[in-house]
């Protein structure tokens, strides 16, 4: 009788989502003030470092759509970033004494290195909507193997193991070179530059990303991904989508490849390896697989931690300059982001992006 007669527990305020996509908006927007802002106050270190990273990220989210939407292990990633950076370096390039170049304007040169990334993975296409696990990383690895044989030996395109220079960006009128340009009485360099130009790409990369991913695009391939057959039977075309996300995830990584040579300003073959492939690998598991936004964080992680390592080696305990007798900043990243991919497998399964998210659960009554 009691227990009828008890008052109802009074239930927790429900979360207002006007709220909480009003404060959404108002940090992103800060964040946003801040990109814009950084190139009037930083050094140039912390640009290029900024600059890696964006390339990285874009690269990731295409990786991303591929593996951690789609299901599909890609162990050539890296291939693809050889062809955007070196078919921009030749479609743009003018021809010397040692290397070719069609002399195409520098914008149309990075459009088509793109396409041609994605020509690249279509032609690829057919064996990746067939295969699936551990099959398709082993037939993606020997992409790599392929794209180094090519880049070391055809030196009249790739300029063999020395690499090329890569020619400036023009866009609009604007050189991206170092030519000093001055804006509100700071002087803006290359990397200042490029800065705003890999602002634009890499919102545009994830915006778009972000729709696939929200669509019925998305939902196809998250369920190719969770449920090969089911997904068949309910009436999805899988050989079909596996191969169109095949060739999407190419042109991402052809673009990340553009920016990068250009922020290098010279290609070499060496960094275009498996190791390349393997840190791919490791942002999107890091960030959190299938979220655009994890991706972006997991680049951030693994593109900036070699450079913070080397810039502060001298304050870091165990790290210091290769030769030096101590653990070299490359190789103490990598020990790094790899302890993360251990922990982030065994307690965080969902990537650094689940953390946020979880403690929006747990405390929802913030946001009412």
């Amino acid at each position: 009788m009691s227990d009828t007669l008890a008052p109802a527990r009074a239930t927790p305020a429900a979360p207002s989502r006007t709220f909480r996509t009003r404060r959404r908006l108002w940090a992103a927007g800060v964040l946003a003030l801040v990109l814009v802002a950084l190139p009037f106050y930083v050094d140039r270190f912390w640009l290029q470092a900024g600059l890696f990273a964006m390339a990285a990220a874009i690269g990731a989210i295409g990786l991303n759509l591929l593996t951690g939407a789609t299901g599909q292990l890609s162990m050539g990633h890296a291939f693809f970033l050889a062809v955007g950076a070196y078919g921009y370096c030749v479609l743009a390039g003018e021809k010397g004494q040692t290397v070719d170049g069609l002399g195409l304007p520098p914008w149309l040169a990075a459009v088509l290195a793109v396409l041609l990334a994605g020509v690249a993975g279509g032609l690829f296409s057919p064996i990746a909507g067939r295969l699936q696990g551990a099959y398709l990383g082993i037939a993606t690895l020997a992409l790599i193997f392929i794209g180094q044989h090519v880049l070391f030996n055809a030196e009249d395109l790739t300029g063999g193991a020395n690499g090329r220079d890569v020619p400036v960006m023009n866009l609009f009128g604007l050189s991206f070179d170092d030519s000093e340009l001055t804006v509100a009485g700071v002087p803006f360099g290359s990397a200042e530059k490029l800065w705003y130009l890999g602002l634009v790409l890499l919102l545009g990369c994830g915006l778009f990303a972000r729709g696939v991913l929200r669509g019925r695009p998305g939902r196809a391939m998250n369920a190719i991904r969770d449920h090969r057959i089911a997904a068949g039977v309910l009436g999805v075309p899988v050989a079909r989508y596996r191969g169109a996300v095949f060739v999407l995830s190419s042109m991402y990584a052809g673009l990340a490849g553009v920016l990068l040579a250009m922020v290098f300003q010279r290609t070499v073959p060496d960094y275009f390896g498996i190791t390349l492939s393997l840190e791919y690998l490791a942002m999107i598991v890091i960030g959190g697989l299938g979220s655009v936004s994890g991706a972006v964080v997991g680049a951030a992680f693994v593109s900036l931690l070699p450079q913070l390592l080397t810039r502060y080696s001298d304050a870091l305990p165990l790290v210091s300059a290769p030769g030096t007798g101590g653990i070299a900043p490359g190789e103490a990243s990598r020990y790094l982001y790899g302890a993360a991919v251990v922990a982030v497998v065994l307690f965080l399964p969902g990537g650094l992006v689940r953390i946020a998210a979880r403690r929006a659960r747990k405390h929802p009554q913030e946001d009412a």
